[in-house]
């Protein structure tokens, strides 16, 4: 049992017990809200009120939430120095969830007997959140006459705040500003796939830089050689190449207040920024130039179409086959064709002189293939423009610090202006080992 998971049943729990009324925005730092309620006089038979009874029932809600969070924390300590749960701190733990199952029960069914029986209503005391800091005792004994000096914090309880009016725009809703009724998660942007670095070789480094010693030439004299005559001298040649690691990185500023009232877009931005780095890399993978802090990307290295042989009224189909021969004539196996979706789509679209497809099935869903090699639709390639590769053998990456997301009130001016600044950054290296394993070109027209 984690934490994690008692403190979101306790979260179940209070809500389910308290008829929907607990609605504070700040539930997660504890503190409850409750509307009042109906209050009822003592039965004709003299039974122990309702009211009373109510009490009761959430003083014991209390207690069992409380052994609750003790037996998480102990299950926390048992699973870190034994590595399991004990038999006990379960059983334990099960009994105080079926008390709490059980209190919350009885709750609700006295709530719902409070209400059937009815009573006068009770106005609830509105005050600002001005009111409430003026009228604190902390206050009160921070004044001038009070002798006491220097800083101090002030917290107001959860329910005095979410019953403050106005506190969040202009209008005062019937329960209060800051509880928006019905409001739903937050709708972000729709997010690209990134396909291109899941098709290459993946590796680590815990350096800045990597070398391979490249072989460029092989010249091979192996020869039958008659007894006694001398034999001839083949010679290879080597270059060393240099991959330098390259850091993606950005920032982006962000109230602190947001981020405390609202998780979800804590977690959203986390989402956004991790994003945005897969963004620029897969843009850096493929078209990365080397220039400057930019990672040298296939496209630029790849080798240049150049067919074996011609083809009339040549098609995208026939070129994409022609690259293929052309990296196996090199010596290198395609494993697969990258595309834009709008160059994939119109392959797919090409009928026969029947008008049946060729190569799309409308009621399939097969997976894209051509020519047996698996096709990867990529918004991050050009339009028109193609990708043949032996893309395991030809390339690698090598992650030198995984994606990371920072929060910080220490920069610039953010302690002054109560911001945060989140950084979400990665470091890696792009190998291309075999250039000659890469084929890139431009479609005809004609698919």
């Amino acid at each position: 049992m984690s934490t994690a998971k008692s403190q979101s049943d306790l979260r179940d729990l209070r809500a389910t017990a308290f008829g929907g009324t607990f609605h504070s925005p700040f539930a997660d730092r504890g503190g409850f809200a409750f509307h009042h309620r109906p209050r009822v006089a003592f039965d004709a038979s003299g039974a122990l009120a309702p009211e009373a009874e109510f009490k009761q029932a959430v003083a014991g809600l209390k207690k069992a939430t409380d052994d609750v969070k003790t037996f998480a924390e102990t299950a926390n300590a048992e699973i870190k120095n034994l590595g399991r749960v004990t038999g006990e701190t379960k059983l334990n733990a099960d009994k105080a969830l079926s008390e709490m199952g059980t209190l919350t029960t009885r709750i609700t069914d006295l709530e719902q007997k409070m209400s059937r029986r009815g009573g006068p209503a009770v106005e609830t005391e509105r005050k600002s959140l001005g009111q409430h800091v003026v009228e604190s005792d902390a206050l009160k004994a921070r004044l001038p006459n009070s002798g006491a000096k220097g800083t101090f914090n002030l917290s107001i309880e959860t329910k005095n705040i979410t019953s403050a009016p106005s506190t969040w725009g202009t209008g005062v809703s019937p329960s209060s500003s800051l509880v928006v009724a019905d409001r739903r998660e937050l709708v972000p942007l729709p997010m690209r796939t990134m396909t291109i670095r899941s098709l290459i070789a993946p590796g680590t480094t815990v350096s800045n830089n990597i070398e391979y010693a490249v072989q460029t030439g092989r010249y091979n004299n192996a020869a039958v050689v008659a007894e006694g005559a001398v034999k001839p001298y083949s010679n290879y040649t080597w270059d060393l190449k240099a991959f330098p690691v390259r850091t993606i990185a950005h920032l982006v500023k962000a109230s602190r207040q947001i981020l405390d009232d609202a998780p979800a877009l804590q977690s959203i931005l986390d989402a956004e920024m991790r994003y945005g780095l897969a963004f620029a890399e897969e843009a850096e993978l493929l078209y990365g130039d080397g220039t400057g802090q930019h990672l040298l990307g296939i496209m630029p290295q790849a080798t240049p179409y150049a067919p074996a042989f011609t083809v009339t009224g040549e098609t995208a189909i026939d070129r994409l086959r022609l690259a293929m021969l052309q990296g196996v004539l090199a010596l290198y196996p395609m494993s697969g064709i990258v595309l834009h979706p709008t160059d994939w789509t119109k392959i797919e679209m090409v009928k026969d002189g029947m008008g049946r497809y060729l190569v799309g099935d409308p009621q399939g869903r097969i997976q894209p293939l051509l020519w047996g090699l698996p096709v990867v639709p990529s918004l991050a390639m050009a339009v028109t423009a193609f990708l043949v590769g032996a893309f395991e053998y030809g390339a690698q990456i090598f992650d030198r610090m995984a994606v990371e997301v920072l929060i910080s009130t220490e920069n610039v001016d953010d302690f002054e202006r109560n911001l945060l600044s989140i950084r979400a950054e990665e470091r890696l290296a792009l190998v291309v080992k075999r250039p000659l394993a890469f084929i890139s070109g431009t479609l005809p027209s004609s698919p």
